[in-house]
This record gives C-alpha cells, sequence and structure tokens, in this order.
C-alpha cells in the first residue's frame, strides 16, 4: 500500500520500528569456572614423631612401609593391609634438629578416611633391643591434588 501526498510517495508496509531499533550490548566475557570432582587419589603428608625418650632412627622406604602397613592392619585387619599405598618421596630429616622424618604417600580416594584415621591413632611399639624407638605417625597435610598440597591453592596459576 502506497499513499501519495504531493509529490512524495510513502511504503506503509515497512514497519516505522526499524529505524528506532538499538543494538543489544555486547555481554561481557564469563569467568569459566573448572571443577574435577572425582580424582582418582588422595596425597597425604606424613611425619613420623619418635616418642620423648627415644632417639630417632633415620626412615627408610622399607621402615616407613612397615609402618605404614602395622598401622592399617592393627586399625582394620586384614582388609587394611590390601589397601594399596604408593611412596612417592621421602624427607629425613637432620638427627641434630628438630626437624623429623616425612613421608609423601598417595592412596585411592575411597580409602583416604580410613587411612588417615589409622595413621593418626597408631604407635608403633619399636623394638628398642634393635636400636628402633616407638614412633607415631602426625598427618600434616591432606588433599586430592599434590600441586595444591606442596605450594598450596594454586589460585594464583588462573590469574590473567
Amino acid at each position: 500500500m502506497t499513499d501519495t501526498h504531493g509529490d512524495m510517495e510513502i511504503e506503509a508496509n515497512i514497519p516505522l520500528t526499524e529505524a528506532a531499533k538499538r543494538k543489544a550490548p555486547e555481554p561481557k566475557p564469563k569467568t569459566l569456572h573448572f571443577t574435577s570432582r572425582n580424582p582418582p587419589w588422595t596425597y597425604l603428608k606424613l611425619k613420623i614423631i619418635p616418642q620423648p625418650g627415644n632417639a630417632p632412627q633415620p626412615l627408610d622406604p622399607l621402615s616407613a612401609r612397615t609402618y605404614l602397613s602395622s598401622a592399617l592392619s592393627q586399625f582394620l585387619g586384614l582388609t587394611g593391609t590390601a589397601i594399596p599405598i604408593d611412596i612417592l618421596k621421602i624427607e629425613n630429616g637432620s638427627p641434630s634438629t628438630t626437624k623429623y622424618d616425612v613421608v609423601w604417600i598417595r592412596v585411592p580416594r575411597e580409602d583416604a578416611s580410613a587411612v588417615v584415621s589409622a595413621v593418626s591413632s597408631w604407635i608403633g611399639g619399636g623394638n628398642n633391643s634393635a636400636g628402633s624407638a616407638d614412633v607415631a605417625w602426625r598427618v600434616c597435610a591432606k588433599g586430592n591434588f599434590l600441586g595444591a598440597l606442596i605450594a598450596g591453592s594454586g589460585a594464583d596459576l588462573f590469574v590473567p
């Protein structure tokens, strides 16, 4: 439909709102959140504490494995000895200072609470005639990601 007004012709089918439309503002970039819900492993940092009056012996992998197995079998029996434990690192402290030996281990996530309970409640009865002393474990740190456990939360990794 067209209307004629003098020399001017107007098209009536064109909506008048086209000229009045505004462009939508560009959306701000969204922050991307990443969550890993089911990591397969839990990492523990354990410190071995000798009982007062006993001289600490340097910790070796075989002694660490024996102490951990003893704690698990005392707390959970045969089921506890079936929990797989990977010893990742042993840091030996100097005997002249009060710095104790530290052990980093990896256990399956489902068994982590049982391992923490077993290890934190265990006091090993060493054979004092052979030179080993009564010792206990202290859980210093526990986490599902080794990097976060060692270096902190890791929040500074994603800062632009």
